[in-house]
């Protein structure tokens, strides 16, 4: 499922604000448009948000690709990933390396990163096991396979068979618009659930795991993941359920501290009040508040995934180690 394509030197998304009723892929033609792109969530999960920033500064970063960078970089000031791939675009420019090249090789390697993950995360999971995913973080939001659901898919192809439950992951619905899409276009039985009823399920005992993506990991562990997940966290430790964190090695940031130090990213109040709905689900004048991201509290973490293998407490240290 390509979610990203550069093609004949052209440079080409899918849509992800109007799945999965339309799969419509947009052609980028500036850096303007990029950025909207990334704002307006068409092109959205931190690998996803990274390949893509990669093409951008690398096709269109015009006179000044210093002040191109910091521009694209204030589209999601959260993912670290944004910051990442447009640092190794600007050193490949200083350098005199192609920047096409360097986009190409950041997308190659998430593809690897992906499958490294979903390996290790495999390893933990058990044929049958029922699975909660909070938002999406498959295929749509890195390159192959993905990181929260990447074990499932790779599963999948290996022969296991998951439940999987999908909350729906308000306000913006990635769970119900994107975990499911992807899901069901694989053939993994999947339901989806309002994101109220998680704990429900963990009561019956129908949740073996809980896998999830994310968008930060601070020098304590603590990560930022989609508005919503830190409650789930919460839920798994009081039944007992490992909380796995998938992404990839260059998600953990050692410039911030502890999640206290993780900007939140905060959005148009609109998504909670029109923009799935076909009138108004407020009165105009209700006030919103709609940050796109909460912080997991370390301690609820049973491991941290990425590509460099499994990390489990203290994170502070282990973290640090898989760095040598």
């Amino acid at each position: 499922m390509d979610n990203i394509k550069f093609e004949s030197g052209r440079l080409f998304i899918l849509d992800q604000t109007r799945l999965p009723n339309e799969e419509i892929y947009i052609e980028m033609k500036s850096l303007e448009g990029c950025f909207e792109a990334i704002k307006k969530l068409m092109v959205r999960g931190a690998p996803a948000i990274g390949i893509f920033a990669g093409y951008s500064l690398a096709l269109f970063h015009g006179n000044n690709i210093e002040k191109a960078k910091e521009y694209l970089d204030s589209a999601r000031p959260t993912a670290v990933n944004l910051t990442y791939a447009t640092t190794r675009i600007l050193k490949a420019y200083k350098s005199g390396k192609s920047l096409i090249d360097e986009a190409i090789a950041i997308h190659d390697e998430d593809i690897e990163m992906c499958r490294k993950i979903s390996e290790y995360g495999l390893s933990l999971l058990h044929d049958g096991d029922g699975i909660l995913t909070h938002c999406n973080a498959g295929e749509l939001a890195t390159s192959k396979y993905g990181t929260g659901l990447g074990p499932l898919i790779l599963g999948k192809e290996k022969g296991y068979d998951f439940h999987v439950f999908s909350d729906e992951t308000r306000p913006l619905l990635q769970g119900a618009r994107l975990t499911s899409y992807e899901l069901e276009k694989r053939g993994i039985d999947v339901t989806l659930i309002c994101d109220n009823m998680a704990s429900l399920m963990m009561k019956k005992g129908l949740i073996n795991a809980v896998l999830v993506g994310c968008d930060r990991v601070a020098a304590n562990g603590d990560v930022a993941n989609k508005i919503g997940t830190s409650g789930v966290a919460i839920l798994a430790k009081h039944y007992g359920i490992p909380f796995y964190v998938l992404g990839p090695y260059s998600t953990v940031d050692f410039d911030t501290p502890t999640g206290d130090d993780i900007v939140i990213e905060e959005r148009d109040a609109n998504e909670i009040k029109t923009m799935f709905y076909e009138k108004p689900m407020a009165l105009p004048e209700t006030k919103c508040f709609n940050p796109a991201f909460d912080v997991t509290d370390h301690s609820l973490i049973t491991a941290i995934i990425t590509d460099k293998g499994i990390v489990y407490p203290p994170f502070e240290k282990n973290l640090r180690e898989h760095l040598k």
